[in-house]
């Protein structure tokens, strides 16, 4: 079976900022390019951290700056008022970066976006420079695929390759990524069957009420 990998769905063109990056400059590029985070990288395009629009939105929690007849931002932590005092991309960022590497799946990068609660991955090479970056919706990608390209993966490579199955006397129906498989299989086979396919890129679901089970 093959999976996609993070280097087919990754942006390769990524808009960065330096460490140095004045606040407004690094205000100015993402509304630019519309997007709500860069990553931040060194002379040597190393990434150092991401900045977000949330993390430039803590300057509006900078107590020094509210007037003195408004009450103060509660549960603003230490760590949060540095940043609020921050004038560059350096002391603004998230640090250090979450970031995945070209040769992960979709699954693994997902499991990380979970994990570390992210909208984003940078993705880096073995030297941590900056190759790319993956979204969520980057990874939603794969259910785009066609089913027509499901049907013929789970035939060939699950059923046939995989599991050594006679496609022939198996059926597979593919709708907007939702699997319906029919035909006669081994008991023993089933749970395969169903957790193989349901782990095929693009699969929404994976119905199995119509397969006839044989006892050998």
């Amino acid at each position: 079976m093959r999976h996609r990998r993070i280097s087919e769905l990754m942006t390769r063109e990524v808009v960065s900022v330096r460490g140095d990056t004045p606040f407004k400059e690094v205000v100015r590029a993402l509304r630019q390019h519309r997007i709500t985070a860069a990553p931040v990288v060194d002379g040597e395009n190393r990434v150092l951290g991401v900045v977000s629009e949330g993390d430039l939105l803590r300057k509006t929690t900078d107590r020094s700056a509210a007037p003195a007849d408004l009450p103060a931002v509660p549960g603003v932590e230490a760590w949060e008022r540095a940043k609020a005092a921050g004038t560059r991309a350096e002391e603004l960022m998230s640090a250090p970066a979450v970031c995945a590497r070209p040769d992960w799946t979709v699954a693994e990068a997902a499991r990380l976006m979970e994990v570390q609660d992210v909208k984003r991955l940078p993705v880096v090479d073995e030297g941590d420079r900056l190759v790319g970056i993956v979204s969520r919706r980057d990874l939603l990608g794969i259910f785009l695929r066609e089913d027509e390209d499901i049907s013929r993966e789970i035939t060939e490579d699950v059923l046939d390759a995989t599991l050594g199955l006679d496609p022939r006397a198996l059926s597979v129906a593919v709708h907007d990524g939702r699997v319906e498989v029919g035909g006669r299989a081994p008991y023993r086979i089933i749970p395969a069957i169903e957790r193989m396919c349901s782990t095929v890129d693009g699969v929404v679901s994976a119905s199995y009420r119509w397969l006839t089970a044989s006892p050998d």
